[in-house]
């Protein structure tokens, strides 16, 4: 299983929301390649890297991107308001290997899909939802979509690398939406599921390995001491028999 730590930026630094509220920020006073190069040492692979202020609009750390990209060997996925082909150019030239995809996705799926085409398995859907309603424009706006049907026609034409956050349960250490998630393989095919939100202990990780979970993500359960480093590796060697 591809245990994925988060590192999500503000201003340069890593942070954590509460349910997606940028009034709810908890700032650790870390060093955004430090802690990637924590991973690293740790025997990690790959980071989650969220650019919140291009989320909503604010400026952006791709500067930040480039740094980790560079200095590390990680395999960096990097999200947060990639809304245009020329940011998506950006982010690739900047040194990330995948590009999460969310707002764009839920408006403007054909665009989209045509990129999955162009940069095969370099496009990971980023689905987040309230309930099981798709949300976008980081997090602050809820659509009328519904998450199964969405996922299921982006596998369908080749994107199978998904990551889906409930934000009801993101950063909330409180354990993930397990409910959501078995639902989701029971009714899509081929799914590359990455599990995002929630996450705050060894078991939450066994419990989404042992459900077929392609990933999952790990933020404030590291930050607040809940998993280690350690454990995360251990976790990323888990195989199916």
């Amino acid at each position: 299983m591809r245990v994925i730590p988060a590192i999500d930026l503000i201003d340069g630094s890593p942070v954590r929301l509460s349910e997606g509220d940028y009034s709810r920020k908890t700032s650790y006073g870390l060093d955004a390649l430090d802690t990637a190069r924590a991973f690293e040492d740790g025997g990690l692979e790959y980071l989650h890297l969220v650019d919140l202020d291009a989320a909503a609009g604010r400026g952006d750390n791709l500067r930040v991107l480039e740094t980790i990209a560079s200095r590390t060997g990680l395999i960096v996925d990097f999200g947060g308001g990639v809304r245009t082909k020329s940011a998506l150019l950006e982010a690739f030239n900047a040194g990330a290997d995948k590009v999460n995809i969310g707002s764009k996705a839920a408006k403007d799926p054909e665009e989209v899909i045509s990129w999955g085409r162009e940069w095969p398995g370099r496009i990971i859907l980023s689905s987040d939802v309230r309930g099981e309603s798709v949300a976008v424009s980081g997090w602050m706006e809820t659509t009328d979509i519904s998450i199964i049907p969405f996922v299921s026609r982006f596998a369908e034409e080749g994107i199978r690398d998904v990551v889906v956050t409930d934000i009801a349960h993101d950063g909330m250490l409180s354990g993930p939406s397990f409910a959501l998630y078995e639902k989701l393989l029971a009714s899509v095919a081929d799914l590359n599921l990455i599990a995002s939100g929630g996450v705050s202990s060894m078991d939450d990780l066994k419990a989404l390995y042992d459900m077929g979970a392609d990933g999952v993500i790990v933020g404030k359960a590291y930050y607040e001491g809940r998993i280690t480093i350690a454990e995360m590796k251990e976790a990323s060697c888990w195989r199916k028999e």
